[in-house]
């Protein structure tokens, strides 16, 4: 589930202050990210995961763009708010013959007539990520994530995933 506090005057959840932020991706969503990875290279699309992990700070200049800063609008979340600042959540993209990355769902590189950006997704759901462009308000297209049924407050209040899941294929 996405948590969207878009109510600036609604107060977020205060961050557990005894344990600890992670400072990397989980370690089953790294290894479903380099699962999924593989399998769409042997579809013939080339993934490039163009964010993953993403400190709190890091998270707030997003939170800028088309607001405070130049740019349009890319996130509701604000540090602390978003599966990315805990390990459970990455970005991507689709990486043409010339080596251009775009985001175009569109793009057909493999030429088996269906949606590169499609065939990734199917795959992503496979081994247990969940879609953000099946939100039903903000659509995040390049967005994937495993939240192992904790909320953002969950994670706020320093509820974390066990790290020693086996992440084995799906």
């Amino acid at each position: 589930m996405f948590y969207n506090n878009t109510n600036s005057d609604t107060p977020k959840p205060a961050i557990a202050k005894d344990v600890p932020m992670p400072t990397e991706l989980h370690p089953v969503v790294k290894e479903r990210t380099n699962q999924l990875i593989q399998r769409a290279a042997k579809k013939g699309i080339v993934v490039v995961i163009t964010d993953g992990f993403r400190s709190a700070e890091e998270q707030d200049g997003l939170y800028e763009q088309g607001r405070t800063a130049e740019g349009a609008v890319v996130t509701h979340a604000k540090g602390g708010e978003s599966y990315h600042n805990y390990g459970l959540a990455i970005d991507f993209a689709l990486k043409t013959p010339s080596g251009d990355v775009v985001w175009d769902r569109e793009y057909d590189r493999n030429g088996n007539s269906k949606s590169d950006w499609t065939e990734v997704v199917q795959m992503a759901k496979k081994l247990g990520f969940e879609w953000g462009g099946d939100w039903a308000k903000f659509k995040d297209y390049p967005h994937l994530e495993m939240n192992f049924g904790l909320t953002i407050a969950d994670l706020q209040n320093g509820e974390r995933p066990d790290s020693s899941l086996v992440a084995g294929p799906n």
